[in-house]
């Protein structure tokens, strides 16, 4: 096959085609932001307490028969236990009076044993009041968000492989297909297994609705709309349905309602297959040089552009070029510690930056605005890295924002609790530098990489980057235990990361990598140049600041 792009330069670089594929493809994104977080309204917790079944106690009674407890300087009510309701009910009977006659913390607890008693001033149902996931079974919430996490490393790891066999096109529509059933079907599920089981559904399918329509987007448009498809395009469409989900869980407080709506959203992507051409390039490799040309003839009419007679030459059968897999990143030593560097990277990255997006439910405030805020923090994020990425160097860039966003987290703990808003601005951030981090991350690892070996490397660091996620539900579960502790644990391991960044080679204004020894020019930095280094990136940080 001959060079694709200097067979279709006669269509331009824009026009109406390119244009109408632009905004279609990225439409299809927005149903992964509706989708990829609502687990942060149906798994949050509302305040409750134990049951006090109706036993004829006294309204005085009733009402002490939580014990209080001390949480970050303030008296609540008890989650998870309640004196024993018969010696309460004994004591209610013989006419004592509870603080007066009776001295309470005197008197034995127990368990919930009759169920929970949850506030619906949010939430009206969801997971947690419904299968009464809290005290003992509050691990039950976290591990159904690692579920999503581990259907998205599935995902990844076979959708490639799909769109490869059967076309990019064909992929992004049957996995839309495949996440509005599944979320439907998770919107009926019975127990909490089942509805971890669906997860692991949904996120298979969104991932690779992600991917396969990002290699579509890369294949049918033009190097310039492509530049701006890959870096700014389908994360900035991806943050629109973000930016719309907790209006719509706002003004749907019922889980099972939610999850069946947000399902449906899928549906009005199916117009769409008449609208969106499969890719000529995936075609021609599939020797179906004739609905490639067809394709290419009829972006060329809405392009107002004419088409030569022939468009794909016929060549000579190229040999079959050799093959990488991982175990080339490992023979080499040069390449497999940069590859180890890129996937502490990325693995750091992804527990922050999930770690915070499902955080916000736990948040002071209202967690629809909270929610609102976080996904808002990402749309500068995006706009402002595709522009310094133009011209700043990628490791100085990428060292800035992981200080900034590990070091705020490091800094909310000393914020007392009266300053909610202050804390509230630290976290966002936050949000902000993990986003910058995340989406700098994804263009500088692609750039150190060679490319016989791009494909490979990329699987690596996404894999990585998927066990980040799957961790980030239960670093934030150690918030249960101490609030400060998930801050703790993010920002120290942003930190650390942030050192390892500083030993990767740059890749600013330098040729991409075609071969592996080409890579092996990229060295990673010695430690005798380590000082130098350091000092020169923290001088240009503090100007920043």
């Amino acid at each position: 096959m001959g060079d694709y792009d200097e067979d279709t330069a006669f269509l331009g670089q824009t026009g109406p085609y390119f244009w109408t594929t632009f905004f279609l493809l990225n439409t299809v994104f927005v149903s992964t932001g509706f989708n990829g977080l609502y687990i942060v309204f149906v798994g949050a917790a509302p305040k409750h307490h134990c049951l006090i079944p109706d036993v004829n106690l006294t309204d005085e009674w009733t009402n002490a028969a939580i014990p209080f407890t001390l949480v970050d300087g303030e008296e609540v009510q008890n989650q998870c236990s309640r004196y024993k309701l018969d010696v309460v009910r004994n004591l209610s009977a013989e006419g004592y009076v509870p603080g007066r006659d009776v001295n309470l913390t005197s008197l034995e607890l127990e368990g919930c044993l009759d169920g929970w008693n949850y506030s619906k001033e949010i939430y009206q149902s969801n997971i947690v009041t419904e299968w009464d996931l809290v005290c003992d079974n509050q691990w039950k919430v976290p591990f159904a968000s690692s579920t999503l996490f581990v259907g998205y490393l599935f995902g990844s790891l076979i959708s490639g492989q799909l769109s490869d066999r059967f076309g990019r096109k064909k992929v992004v529509f049957i996995s839309l297909a495949a996440q509005c059933v599944s979320v439907l079907l998770q919107s009926f599920s019975y127990s909490w297994r089942m509805f971890c089981i669906m997860f692991l559904f949904v996120g298979a399918s969104q991932i690779s609705i992600y991917i396969s329509a990002f290699v579509l987007g890369t294949e049918l448009l033009s190097k310039t709309m492509r530049v701006v498809f890959t870096t700014l395009g389908a994360f900035l469409f991806y943050c629109i349905g973000y930016m719309t989900l907790p209006w719509i869980a706002y003004g749907i407080r019922e889980w099972r309602t939610l999850l069946a709506v947000l399902s449906m959203t899928s549906v009005v992507y199916i117009p769409l297959w008449w609208f969106i051409p499969e890719s000529p390039r995936w075609l021609i490799t599939q020797g179906r040089v004739e609905e490639a040309e067809a394709i290419v003839r009829d972006a060329a009419k809405k392009n107002k552009v004419e088409a030569p007679p022939v468009i794909f030459k016929e060549s000579e059968a190229m040999l079959p070029s050799r093959t990488y897999t991982m175990l080339d990143i490992l023979k080499s030593k040069n390449i497999r510690c940069i590859t180890l560097m890129c996937l502490l990277l990325w693995m750091a990255i992804n527990i922050g930056y999930f770690g915070l997006s499902l955080n916000t439910s736990n948040l002071s405030g209202n967690p629809f605005m909270n929610c609102f805020l976080s996904a808002t923090t990402e749309v500068p994020a995006y706009v402002v890295s595709t522009w310094l990425l133009r011209k700043c160097p990628r490791r100085v860039l990428l060292s800035t924002f992981l200080v900034i966003g590990g070091g705020v987290l490091l800094l909310i703990q000393f914020i007392p609790d009266t300053l909610q808003h202050v804390a509230l601005a630290l976290e966002m951030t936050g949000k902000f530098g993990f986003t910058m981090a995340f989406s700098i991350v994804y263009i500088y690892t692609a750039e150190i990489y060679p490319t016989v070996l791009r494909n490979v490397g990329m699987g690596m660091c996404s894999s990585a980057a998927r066990i980040g996620s799957i961790t980030a539900p239960y670093v934030i579960y150690l918030g249960t235990y101490n609030k400060v502790l998930p801050y703790i644990l993010m920002g120290s391991l942003t930190i650390a990361s942030t050192v390892v960044n500083f030993f990767l080679p740059e890749t600013l204004n330098r040729d991409l990598p075609e071969t592996v020894e080409q890579m092996h020019l990229y060295s990673p930095r010695k430690s005798k140049d380590h000082t130098e280094l350091v000092q020169k990136i923290l001088k240009r940080i503090l100007h920043v600041c």
